[in-house]
């Protein structure tokens, strides 16, 4: 009885730190966010990934808005674009190097190929990938205290 106890305790512990250590997202994912209306996107990185709201940022160009993850370990941002819709894209961002080498591993394995390298204007360094007319930029952190970046485009 007292094994089966501490059975249910430590699951029960390791789905809670699960859930509140926060979720990193699959290419798929975070593509398919890219396809959802800003409204519908919301309602999903909320209800279904228990995300929180943490900023939104308007002007003439577009409207972002941004959410935390459980545990504040990841960030995710959908841009709006008014006038150029091809423009539009979710921007995820994480902290781990070992998830940044899984997404170029996952980005290379689903077919796309790099094609551009480069300085973003806040001066880091990004890769652009292609497959037909998706595009996928990862963009490196300045420092090792600064969040890698994955921005997916539609």
């Amino acid at each position: 009885m007292k094994t089966s106890t501490n059975l249910l305790l430590f699951l029960f512990f390791i789905l809670f730190q699960s859930q509140v250590s926060g979720q990193a997202f699959k290419l798929e994912e975070l593509a398919g966010f890219n396809r959802l209306d800003m409204a519908s996107f919301k309602t999903e990185i909320k209800e279904q990934h228990k995300y929180t709201f943490y900023d939104k940022t308007e002007s003439p160009a577009f409207v972002l808005f941004e959410y935390d993850s459980p545990g504040y370990i990841y960030k995710i941002g959908k841009f709006e674009y008014t006038d150029d819709k091809s423009q539009d894209n979710i921007e995820f961002q994480f902290k781990d190097k070992k998830e940044h080498d899984a997404y170029i591993k996952a980005i290379l394995a689903a077919g796309y190929k790099q094609t551009e390298k480069g300085k973003i204007l806040t001066g880091e360094n990004y890769v652009d990938y292609l497959k037909d007319k998706a595009q996928i930029r990862m963009v490196h952190p300045k420092t090792a205290k600064d969040n890698y970046t994955i921005i997916v485009f539609k």
